[in-house]
């Protein structure tokens, strides 16, 4: 079900800030995309589920598409396994020049540094969603780069990364930055 490490393609975004999204500038750890690393032919949501749970990095908490709103989250970094269907996305903000949009499909998963600005710009095959999981003992909120939001966004310097790689355990590109 997991594509072999060696095997795994990775895209690593460092997205500045915009206005008062901070994207990837406060921690400078990139937004990361595993292209394939769970068999497209062989996975569903409850084994995407599954396979975090096992490796004890994240908790799964649940199935959904991507809300269609740019956001992003200020005390939780994000795991996100594309569990059906096809969609582009938007990292950094539609407002962003320096934004990065891609076309995710199913077996893909997301590792998202808390403060990347994210959102659906279209559902390509109908039906897209995805496993939302965060670190063990997190809690994840909402902000949308608005006034007011200023003393949460400087909590995310205070946010630990990964001991360990969410998919694929103590080995795996998050380690590697």
């Amino acid at each position: 079900m997991l594509t072999p490490l060696k095997d795994l393609k990775v895209s690593k975004h460092l997205i500045p800030a915009h206005g008062l999204i901070p994207n990837t500038s406060i921690q400078n750890k990139p937004l990361m995309i595993y292209h394939r690393a769970f068999d497209p032919n062989n996975t569903s949501p409850s084994a995407i589920e599954s396979h975090f749970s096992s490796i004890g990095v994240v908790d799964p908490q649940w199935r959904y598409t991507m809300y269609s709103t740019s956001h992003f989250h200020s005390t939780s970094h994000e795991v996100l396994g594309v569990a059906a269907g096809e969609a582009k996305l938007c990292f950094g903000h539609e407002d962003n020049p320096k934004r990065v949009e891609e076309v995710l499909k199913k077996g893909d998963v997301i590792v998202m540094p808390a403060g990347v600005s994210h959102r659906l710009l279209e559902d390509i095959s109908g039906g897209f969603s995805m496993v939302g999981a965060y670190p063990r003992g997190s809690s994840w909120d909402m902000c949308y780069g608005k006034k007011g939001e200023e003393d949460k966004v400087r909590n995310i310097e205070k946010i630990g990364w990964f001991k360990r790689d969410p998919v694929y355990g103590d080995q795996g590109p998050v380690l590697d930055v």
